[in-house]
């Protein structure tokens, strides 16, 4: 079983974002199966991952000149931050820790985070005029 499914609820009805939670959460199930040898590499890459779409992220909050962009951020940089040291950990070998991260941490802020924060953004992308 999946620990975390790709589900309507999940879906904020803008592409560019849902693509990247689906491979977020594809990202996520194959560190909840992943072997020890292959969890740093993964981690590694959900990392990475994140990174770049909370990149995204803020820059369509940018352009589209989105009221909800402080807070928006500065939850991608706490996530980020707390993942950094969830990283650091698993980079010595404390595998344990990355994998109760994964599953204890992530697919819930996931959840909370789409849910609120992507959906109120993702409506107001979709309500602006076209370019």
């Amino acid at each position: 079983m999946a620990l975390l499914e790709k589900t309507a609820a999940l879906s904020v009805a803008y592409t560019a974002i849902d693509e990247d939670h689906a491979e977020f959460i594809n990202l996520l199930n194959a560190l909840d199966m992943a072997t020890n040898a292959d969890f740093p590499a993964l981690f590694q890459h959900l990392y990475e991952h994140t990174e770049q779409h909370f990149e995204r992220e803020n820059v369509l909050m940018t352009r589209s000149a989105y009221a909800g962009i402080t807070d928006h951020k500065a939850e991608h940089q706490r996530v980020l931050g707390e993942f950094k040291q969830f990283k650091s950990r698993v980079d010595k070998g404390l595998i344990s820790f990355g994998r109760a991260f994964i599953k204890d941490r992530l697919p819930q802020w996931l959840v909370l985070h789409v849910t609120t924060m992507d959906t109120a953004l993702a409506t107001h992308l979709n309500n602006q005029p076209p370019s």
